[in-house]
């Protein structure tokens, strides 16, 4: 009985450090196949946490209080903390505007540094947009009875 008990009070850290590991992991991927297509890591960076703040966005939509999922709040949270979480690397992002700015290229960190805060805003906004969109329920279209 004691081990139920613990295992109730880690089971959501536990869900969400395993939903990190695994948006990590996929994170690490995303940078591999950007340096593998020849772009920079930079850019890989910034399409990790614009789609990671799309994903967000629309699993916010789309299992929140009107949304179309009805999941619980570990599940909600094991997605949003733990996989976007660990898939969006805001740290990365910060490193690699300083270490832009450090090598002399100041106009193109602070281009990266806009592109990167404006985007993830935008794909949280469409990502919503979206959630909120699917969440509607359907309009039948009416037959015409004559022709």
């Amino acid at each position: 009985m004691r081990l139920r008990r613990l295992f109730a009070r880690i089971e959501l850290p536990f869900w969400v450090g395993v939903g990190a590991a695994l948006g990590g992991l996929a994170r690490l991927l995303v940078s591999g196949l950007a340096r593998a297509w020849g772009l920079s890591g930079e850019l890989g960076t910034l399409f990790a946490n614009a789609s990671g703040s799309f994903a967000i966005g629309l699993w916010a939509a789309l299992t929140g209080p009107d949304g179309r999922l009805l999941v619980g709040s570990r599940r909600r949270q094991f997605v949003a903390t733990g996989l976007c979480g660990g898939y969006t690397t805001f740290s990365l992002f910060a490193f690699e505007t300083v270490a832009l700015w450090q090598k002399g290229a100041q106009l193109l960190a602070l281009g990266y540094a806009l592109s990167t805060v404006l985007g993830a805003l935008v794909a949280v906004w469409v990502g919503h947009a979206l959630g909120e969109r699917l969440n509607r329920p359907r309009r039948r279209r009416r037959r015409s009875m004559g022709a």
